[in-house]
């Protein structure tokens, strides 16, 4: 018996599946305290932030974007997480210490203890627009072509309504505790399933198609791409990921909230290096089972449907629905992650700065309306995204690139320069955004860019570049800051040196600068093979 394109057994597993997690996230909830809700009582070991911040990295633009532009242009659109690779041993080395030992709830906060008030709300409001309308729509939009996919007579609307119920029903009662302990559930469901579609659709013939275009040097294989390349020019990956992964992983509320979580540094830095190496594994499981697909399914009419078609039409009863449950989980954990950072940011940014007597209770209440605002928001934008953009990795890249470099130009500055100042960085996160702000309204507009036909990940080095200059000409402009107050939250060599001392007498393997030159290794050697 069949509903829709699925057998019963499948549908009976997707159902059983969906249950099984909110039961989950509701037994984990810890909502009597604003540490608890928003940090999950910062008491998470490391193997849990690494397979949560992992599940809620897998976005709607790295499942279904990534495999659908992958079997468009090849593995080159691997570089957005490949490139993570070297962000993510600067964040480990230099950048996490920080967080931890200021200890912020929010992105922003640490903005605000580095700069002052106004970097704070400013950045703060910057992040809750693209919490909402990139990565939480785009969440319910992927999950919901998935579903339209297998049930093509219902509307897409109506799948973006179930799917935001399904994580609301855990998430805002339960808050970053549950939602963490979905993603353990969910990392884990999503790895193995890759894992197991990658396996069946290469002895399908899959692995031999992938070995006859390395043999035969196709581009399609390669990472490096000449710079006429209209997927990942090789400037663009070695200047404008590095630069947008910065904000991704480093600046984006949704990942480093999790890492916050930690019960100690130790425990968040081997968190985010597991992280490193499960991104690493998903050229495997996610980008080259898209370039297989070009075998089985050549000639798709939409790209971004590639990954579900796999699963559907290659798969046997049961699997399907097991597969299935392990895709949707993806694109629901990095939404359920998405709803919590935006109630940790208004509620901590906003709400509790005008209201200092707001009591746990009522700053967690605040929280969950935030969460049902937040999410009904994304509900009405989720459809628009399939009418104005090509894909779902267009939209979400092009729309981050133009801005995140203010973002990021202040970030680094304030934490590697100790001259850079409060106004300096305020005023160029505003005039620096204004160029990225033109350019997307005129491309909506018009579909076309200001700057012609220079590939997007080649602007954001100009948008970043433009932004640095305004900030350290402002610092020379304006007053410098109070250096003593804010040289706790600036890097020197002596932070290095006391990092340093601190790991003397630990075993080599449990030393997380070894671990991160395991993870180096494997880097570089995959850059080798795809070059």
């Amino acid at each position: 018996m069949f509903i829709g394109t699925l057998s019963i057994i499948d549908v009976a597993v997707i159902a059983i599946y969906f249950v099984f997690i909110v039961l989950l996230g509701l037994k984990y909830r810890k909502s009597s305290t604003t540490e608890g809700y928003f940090l999950a009582s910062r008491s998470v070991s490391w193997p849990v932030v690494g397979f949560s911040m992992f599940a809620a990295s897998i976005s709607s633009s790295t499942l279904i974007g990534q495999s659908g532009d992958a079997y468009s242009t090849g593995i080159g659109v691997f570089n957005y997480s490949f490139m993570a690779i070297i962000v993510m041993l600067v964040f480990v080395w230099f950048i996490l210490p920080f967080y931890i030992k200021s200890g912020v709830y929010t992105i922003p906060e640490f903005f605000g203890k580095r700069f002052d008030s106004k970097s704070r709300y400013y950045f703060s409001a910057i992040t809750i627009i693209i919490n909402i309308f990139l990565d939480a729509a785009g969440a319910l939009y992927a999950a919901a072509l998935v579903m339209k996919l297998v049930f093509p007579d219902v509307s897409l609307e109506v799948f973006v309504v179930i799917f935001a119920l399904i994580v609301a029903a855990y998430t805002i009662p339960g808050g970053l505790s549950s939602a963490i302990r979905v993603d353990l559930i969910q990392g884990i469901v999503l790895t193995v399933g890759a894992i197991c579609l990658t396996v069946i659709i290469s002895l399908k013939g899959g692995a031999s198609y992938i070995i006859d275009m390395m043999n035969n040097n196709d581009m399609m294989m390669k990472l490096v791409r000449p710079m006429s390349d209209p997927s990942v020019p090789w400037l663009g990956m070695i200047l404008g990921i590095p630069i947008l992964g910065l904000f991704f992983w480093t600046n984006n509320q949704q990942l480093v909230q999790r890492v916050l979580t930690s019960k100690s540094l130790d425990h968040g830095r081997k968190g985010v290096l597991m992280v490193g190496f499960l991104t690493l594994l998903t050229l495997f499981v996610i980008i080259i089972p898209g370039v297989m697909a070009r075998e089985f399914f050549p000639g798709l009419e939409k790209s971004d449907m590639v990954y579900p078609s796999l699963i559907i039409n290659l798969l046997p009863v049961g699997v399907i629905g097991f597969l299935l449950a392990a895709l949707i989980a993806a694109l629901t954990s990095s939404l359920s992650g998405l709803l919590n950072s935006v109630a940790t940011l208004f509620t901590m940014d906003f709400y509790k700065t005008f209201r200092k007597d707001a009591t746990p209770e009522k700053q967690v209440k605040v929280g969950r309306v935030v969460s049902v605002v937040a999410l009904c928001i994304a509900v009405v934008w989720a459809p628009q995204i399939g009418e104005r953009f090509s894909s779902l990795v267009k939209y979400y890249q092009e729309m981050l690139s133009m801005l995140a470099p203010p973002i990021v130009s202040a970030f680094m500055l304030g934490l590697f320069w100790k001259k850079i100042n409060a106004n300096a960085a305020f005023c160029g996160m505003i005039v620096g955004a204004i160029p990225g702000l033109v350019n997307m309204i005129y491309k909506i507009n018009t579909g076309y860019s200001i700057f012609g036909d220079i590939h997007f990940l080649n602007t954001v080095p100009i948008y970043l570049a433009f932004s640095m200059l305004i900030m350290i000409a402002c610092s020379y402009l304006f007053p410098s800051q109070d250096e003593e107050r804010v040289k706790e939250l600036v890097w020197t060599k002596e932070v290095f040196r006391e990092d340093t001392l601190s790991l003397k007498g630990i075993p080599f393997y449990k030393n997380y600068r070894f671990i991160s030159y395991i993870l180096l290794a494997t880097f570089i050697v995959m850059l080798v093979v795809f070059w």
